[in-house]
């Protein structure tokens, strides 16, 4: 393949492109900044005009992935029409069709522990949307609000641990994939129900 020429700018959306196709197919580790290049045809260099190096242009695709991961599960809330609990079944349904049809967005954002440790503006602003979201949630119940955080937590560790399973080829179909998140998530905010009303739990918190 000969070498192609970008403009500057389209030369970045094409190493990004490149990136979220690689990790697609083969995982996060399963790419170099070099097969990147080789990939939208250019030489070795060339991604560092744009890049300090491979972890940058991983950062610079979860910073993409999280502006379209916010977009879709905003849409999905639509203000909690027509209940905050039907909106909450639909973010959940949103979450694992953006991790179905992105996997490599997904993985970008969510496969680098440090990325996660130290995470960016949007990050940090789509578990804000979902503490947010879980607030309505136990307002619709009129439970006291103190333990939105925490909810909201769990009901991302519960989606994401679902959609690793989805990606990993554990459901035979995406309907199965989002019966088991809806029973999951709904069990979380029962838990969380009783603990509002007093009502003792049947396994006790460690």
């Amino acid at each position: 393949m000969g070498r192609r020429s970008y403009h500057h700018g389209r030369l970045r959306e094409a190493l990004l492109a490149a990136a979220r196709a690689l990790i697609s197919e083969r995982g996060l580790a399963g790419f170099t900044l070099a097969e990147a290049a080789k990939r939208v045809g250019v030489t070795g260099a060339a991604p560092y005009r744009h890049f300090a190096d491979r972890d940058a242009l991983v950062a610079a695709l979860a910073q993409d992935g999280f502006t379209h991961f916010n977009q879709l599960l905003g849409r999905a809330w639509d203000g909690g029409k027509p209940d905050p609990v039907a909106a909450l079944r639909r973010r959940g349904e949103a979450y694992l069709a953006f991790a179905r049809e992105e996997p490599g967005l997904y993985r970008a954002m969510f496969g680098d522990a440090g990325l996660l440790r130290h995470p960016s503006d949007r990050a940090r602003a789509a578990f804000d949307e979902q503490v947010r979201t879980t607030v309505e949630v136990l307002r619709f119940f009129h439970a006291p609000e103190r333990d939105a955080e925490t909810l909201a937590v769990q009901i991302w560790a519960m989606s994401h641990g679902v959609a690793d399973l989805m990606l990993s080829g554990h459901f035979e179909t995406p309907d199965e994939a989002s019966k088991i998140l809806g029973s999951g998530v709904a069990a979380l905010v029962e838990g969380a129900m009783r603990k509002a009303l007093g009502i003792a739990s049947v396994i006790p918190a460690s």
